[in-house]
């Protein structure tokens, strides 16, 4: 099977140092979700990247911010589809002067 875009960004965030992917999995993040699951980390931890399942967008933004805060990586964030989008962006958002930004 050839590679899918979700194969490919998972890659370029696994180059990147990229460890954890905070989201809710469903509609618009099913391709990256079928990656990560050809990867081997959707679901326990094994692969390059770690999926962790979220209750709300939201919450995903926040969790992305304080992992940003508290270890200097990157803290990546993922919407399920385009609505939840406004509220990750308004939560990140709020947080986003403080959090740091390693350059490379």
């Amino acid at each position: 099977m050839s590679s899918t875009v979700g194969d490919h960004l998972l890659e370029r965030l696994a180059a990147n140092g990229v460890r954890r992917v905070y989201g809710y999995p469903g509609d618009g993040i099913n391709g990256i979700m079928g990656a990560m699951d050809r990867a081997g980390g959707a679901s326990d931890g094994s692969g390059p990247l770690e999926f962790v399942q979220v209750r709300h967008e939201e919450m995903a933004a926040f969790m992305a911010s304080a992992h940003a805060k508290f270890t200097g990586e990157v803290g990546v964030c993922r919407p399920r589809g385009v609505p939840p989008a406004p509220g990750m962006s308004r939560s990140a958002a709020r947080y986003a002067a403080p959090t740091p930004c390693p350059r490379r």
